[in-house]
């Protein structure tokens, strides 16, 4: 029997919080947002981005940490990619951008693991897909989440007009109303792993 993956998860106690100015949206509604993909689809072919699960464990279940906007839209931690960019590489640009600290000396170390999921948009759409619709031979989007290990003890600098959650993966499983399909799928994207539970 293949021995499945470990992933340490330690105490959201351990870690810390601040603030930092506020990241503002580019757009103000679904809408803008797929026009605006629509136009660099144009300029730049089909957009590749990237998300990091970030787990940390409380009373022994681990949780993720969510973003969130305003009082209802949560998203996974990560963004677009530029044209070329390295996903790996670009993952942690994101993340320093999304949390991490104001100087180069407060910025988590980031440790990308391997990618869990891909996600593709075949049209300017709000509904992405597990795979790639056979009739579709120019999707617009590909998104992958990559499991970010998280050290034992780290600072995260949240932007002033989002919250920091963690979300616990009972909560997330099925919840498709709540978190869409990306995020609600994950509790089995992550089903293949052993959590080690590290209390410190």
């Amino acid at each position: 029997m293949a021995m499945s993956q470990v992933v340490n998860t330690y105490p959201l106690s351990n870690y810390s919080f601040g603030t930092k100015e506020p990241k503002l949206e580019k757009d103000t509604s679904v809408a803008d947002r797929l026009a605006r993909m629509k136009v660099n689809y144009m300029k730049e072919g089909m957009r590749t981005s990237v998300d990091a699960i970030l787990l940390v464990q409380e009373h022994n279940h681990p949780h993720i940490l969510l973003l969130q906007i305003g009082n209802t839209f949560c998203k996974l931690p990560g963004g677009r990619l530029k044209p070329g960019e390295n996903e790996v590489e670009g993952l942690k640009r994101k993340l320093t951008s999304k949390l991490g600290g104001n100087s180069a000396g407060i910025v988590p170390d980031w440790k990308v693991g391997e990618c869990v999921a891909t996600w593709w948009r075949p049209n300017f759409e709000t509904m992405m897909y597990p795979y790639c619709p056979p009739h579709i031979t120019k999707p617009k989007e590909c998104k992958r989440l990559y499991i970010v290990h998280v050290s034992e003890k780290e600072y995260f600098a949240v932007p002033k007009n989002l919250k920091l959650l963690a979300v616990p993966l009972f909560e997330l499983y099925d919840n498709v109303q709540r978190y869409g399909p990306v995020i609600s799928t994950i509790p089995q994207q992550l089903s293949r792993f052993h959590f080690n539970m590290i209390s410190s």
